[in-house]
């Protein structure tokens, strides 16, 4: 698993962690200095305050100006003066006008307050003439940063308590979105709904919930399949034991009247033979398909498994004729000469079965850089074009022209089509140029099989 859940996990948190403490810091270092500044309108009223001072003072009238001062000492409940300053060299060059200009005794009405000083700070008002300033304690009520701690409170504390919670909040149903997806897919595939899928559902994710949504659609397909072949064999085989079953009772029905007894006991033996066949070749089937076997793997040699093959199948139908082209030797690294011996054998047994007394089956074994090909071709009435996939399902059968001198069920084809798969071989059906039906079997020289 590559872990890219885990990674996004990590740049998500990790990022956006980072930057939202820096965000938050940066926004509580601005907030700060703008708290830390006095509001326009008591900018205004200090800067009013030492005009009205600097008037006071070069009026002359002195009574007027201690006056003024005393009322608005009592109405700000503060402290204020008026001062002179003079520098004085001691020593050295002279002074530069800059530093009697520059010169404060408190603080400028425009410099910061500081929000953490638990006094406050005496504000200097230069008069525009000479080295003389209006000094005012700052009132209480202009103190910058009343709700200061309030706000830190806020942006150090709530804010990143909920800017946390949203992105818990997005990851959370990053992560849980498709689980629950999921999860509703389960329940409806419990309900037989077999259909369902996840993956589609998901987006374009690439992560481990996406790894998990397309095992979850594998799994489904797999076991889907699986309960409709089940369905679909368990129908068809119980339309195929319908007829021997009746024709048997017809026939034990006739030896209990004791009217043809011979005839009816070989009548019975027959149709149980074939019962018991059509029964053991779907439980085979069921078993190939259901379970997936292991398969011994060895090395096979091809040619002399084909020579046995033909041997008992001239035996079998020495009314028909076969030609025959094997190289000297074939041989098949990791395969199964069980499964490969049991598909050819059912597959020639079919192309014999279907051609007419002395006509030719067809058996040749060709070598490709990467695998065999055992090309088996009949001269019988071949099959209609849109039924040669059709051909490898259970219980198939094509018409009465194929059938009419067999008492096949249809299993055979798709018995030897499983065995095939069983050893990654694979088998295709196509109709011959001049009519008939040629199987060709690929059979992989050294890829070992994949259950």
């Amino acid at each position: 698993m590559n872990k890219r859940l885990f990674w996004k996990l990590c740049l998500i948190i990790a990022t956006g962690v980072v930057a939202l403490f820096y965000a938050i810091n940066m926004l509580a270092q601005h907030t700060e200095e703008d708290m830390s500044m006095l509001a326009p309108e008591d900018r205004q009223q200090l800067n009013d305050w030492g005009q009205q001072a600097e008037k006071l003072y070069y009026a002359g009238n002195k009574a007027a100006l201690h006056d003024w001062l005393e009322t608005l000492k009592k109405q700000e409940n503060t402290w204020v003066s008026i001062v002179e300053y003079e520098f004085t060299k001691i020593a050295g060059d002279p002074l530069n006008d800059i530093y009697t200009e520059r010169f404060f005794l408190g603080r400028s009405v425009d410099w910061k307050i500081h929000l953490y000083l638990n006094y406050n700070p005496v504000m200097d008002i230069p008069f525009e003439q000479g080295q003389k300033s209006f000094l005012i304690k700052l009132p209480k009520r202009m103190r910058p940063g009343s709700y200061w701690q309030t706000t830190r409170f806020i942006l150090k504390i709530i804010l990143p308590m909920l800017l946390l919670s949203l992105l818990s909040w997005v990851l959370y149903h990053h992560i849980m979105d498709p689980l629950k997806k999921l999860e509703r897919a389960t329940r409806e595939f419990s309900k037989g709904h077999f259909a369902v899928r996840v993956n589609q559902s998901i987006g374009k994710r690439n992560d481990e919930i996406s790894q998990l949504a397309n095992t979850f659609d594998q799994m489904a397909h797999r076991i889907g399949a699986l309960i409709n072949s089940q369905r679909q064999l368990i129908a068809d085989l119980s339309h195929e034991l319908r007829p021997p079953l009746t024709r048997l009772d017809i026939a034990v029905q006739s030896l209990q009247d004791q009217h043809n007894c011979l005839q009816n006991l070989e009548r019975v033996e027959r149709e149980s033979k074939q019962i018991r066949k059509l029964v053991d070749d779907t439980l085979t089937l069921a078993w190939l398909e259901n379970e997936r076997p292991d398969i011994q793997l060895e090395t096979v040699e091809l040619v002399d498994l084909i020579d046995v093959i033909i041997d008992d199948a001239q035996f079998e139908f020495p009314q028909n004729k076969m030609r025959i082209k094997l190289p000297d030797s074939a041989l098949i690294q990791q395969s199964n000469h069980r499964a490969i011996g049991q598909a050819t054998e059912n597959i020639l047994r079919n192309a014999l079965r279907y051609t007419p007394n002395n006509k030719t089956v067809e058996i040749i074994l060709s070598e490709e850089p990467k695998e065999f090909i055992l090309s088996i071709g009949d001269e019988g009435p071949g099959v209609p074009e849109d039924m040669l996939e059709s051909i490898f399902q259970p219980f198939f059968r094509v018409d009465k022209a194929r059938m009419a001198h067999t008492n096949s069920f249809g299993l055979g084809l798709a018995l030897a089509k499983r065995q095939l798969e069983s050893v990654a071989a694979r088998i295709k059906a196509s109709n011959k140029p001049n009519g008939g039906l040629l199987m060709q079997i690929y059979l992989p020289k050294n890829d070992k099989f994949k259950t």
